[in-house]
């Protein structure tokens, strides 16, 4: 049965959570798994495994099961969470406080209470410090605050409600989820079907062999340098997106330094590559981006007149040929593909009339799949504002 709001009750935090102090002594020889706690409610995560000779500190706080933990040089950023039930070699540290919560308050409510704008005041408002990102918690001062809190029963009532509510918000960002990876998955789907039919219709020639040969196929500037104004444009593997640049913030590098790169000198129409750190990446140039250049990370692929630029850019993006390159990838910390290996990627030529007519059906239904993603992202939106609108209403006793 819901209470009234008369029966929620302002109490002081230190009344209801007590701080503890208790601290374990290391073994040199035992291992250790330390933990860290995440920002904005991001939970407690394991960082690493040591062993007592590896830790400095040999006197660490030992985790509480159901106590609540703050990070001291994190709480700004909501760095808080309810310990679960972590095997008895995990450890804090003297950059968190636990408290142990009172029986009168049920820590899930107090975990919940936690996400609310409220709340993160009375934490930001007791740390101290002068920059902001380097506020340091402060316990004392946080302790003197008040929260309101209705009886257990209904605390416990609050919770089921809100945790119900919460899992179908869940379900419901999945599903989004689903939809905007399905819809994804469908041009995908489809360039594999016209490289298919086109390889079993037509003869494939080698990349090297169907571009214009006074360029070739070439990377662009190796170190950019500084922003310039008023420089030479120059994509970077951030602006090369899945079928299109992102031209809205490229790097201005100097003339100076983009001079030794003429051969990459845009002209629009040419295919673009990504090679450098995550391969296969595609785009065509775009018109904005004439007389511009790329940067090291992106292959720029000039091909002839027979070739239509955004036919040989679809099939390149087909799961077949994306396993081709994969195959080629070198490096580990810096992964890639050797422009030897791109010029010996096959596609086969169709007629222009033929490219033409695959083009349009694909730009036909990428049109179709662009026109869900501003409805996915405002459910997102909708579905992100919902469940501190929920807490809202369940902390002034509403729900």
């Amino acid at each position: 049965m819901r209470t009234t709001g008369a029966q929620w009750k302002e109490v002081k935090l230190g009344d209801i959570l007590r701080y503890l102090d208790e601290r374990v002594v290391l073994d040199n020889d035992k291992e250790y798994l330390t933990i860290t706690v995440r920002r904005r409610h991001g939970g407690l995560e394991i960082r690493e495994k040591l062993f007592g000779h590896q830790i400095a500190t040999k006197k660490q706080f030992k985790l509480v099961p159901g106590a609540f933990i703050i990070s001291r040089i994190q709480c700004w950023h909501q760095a808080y969470a309810i310990v679960g039930d972590f095997p008895t070699n995990e450890i804090a540290s003297s950059n968190y406080d636990q408290f142990a919560i009172s029986p009168d308050v049920d820590p899930r409510f107090f975990w919940w209470l936690s996400h609310g704008p409220a709340f993160t005041e009375t934490v930001r408002s007791s740390a101290v410090g002068v920059v902001i990102e380097k506020m340091v918690f402060n316990r004392d001062k946080w302790l003197r605050n008040s929260v309101r809190l209705p009886p257990l029963t209904e605390q416990q009532r609050v919770v089921a409600v809100i945790e119900g509510l919460a899992a179908q918000i869940h379900e419901a960002r999945t599903l989004r989820q689903q939809a905007a990876e399905e819809a994804d998955r469908l041009i995908f789907a489809e360039c594999e079907e016209k490289l298919l039919h086109a390889e079993r219709n037509f003869s494939g020639q080698p990349l090297g062999e169907i571009i214009i040969k006074e360029g070739g196929i070439s990377y662009g500037v190796v170190l950019t340098g500084p922003e310039v104004d008023g420089g030479v444009p120059t994509l970077r593997a951030g602006d090369l997106q899945w079928f299109e640049c992102n031209t809205n913030r490229v790097k201005r590098v100097a003339p100076e330094i983009e001079r030794g790169y003429q051969r990459t000198r845009l002209r629009g129409g040419e295919v673009l590559l990504r090679i450098r750190g995550g391969v296969g990446a595609l785009a065509v140039c775009p018109e904005e981006m004439i007389g511009g250049n790329v940067s090291r990370e992106i292959a720029v692929i000039p091909v002839t007149n027979e070739i239509e630029p955004r036919f040989a850019m679809f099939l390149l993006a087909a799961a077949t040929n994306q396993e081709r390159m994969s195959g080629h990838v070198k490096g580990t910390s810096y992964v890639g593909i050797n422009l030897k290996d791109v010029r010996t990627l096959r596609l086969p030529v169709p007629p222009l009339s033929e490219q033409r007519r695959m083009v349009a059906e694909l730009e036909a239904l990428k049109t179709e799949t662009d026109a869900l993603k501003p409805l996915q992202a405002e459910t997102a939106t909708e579905l992100n504002a919902l469940l501190p609108s929920i807490l809202d209403r369940a902390f002034n006793g509403e729900l």
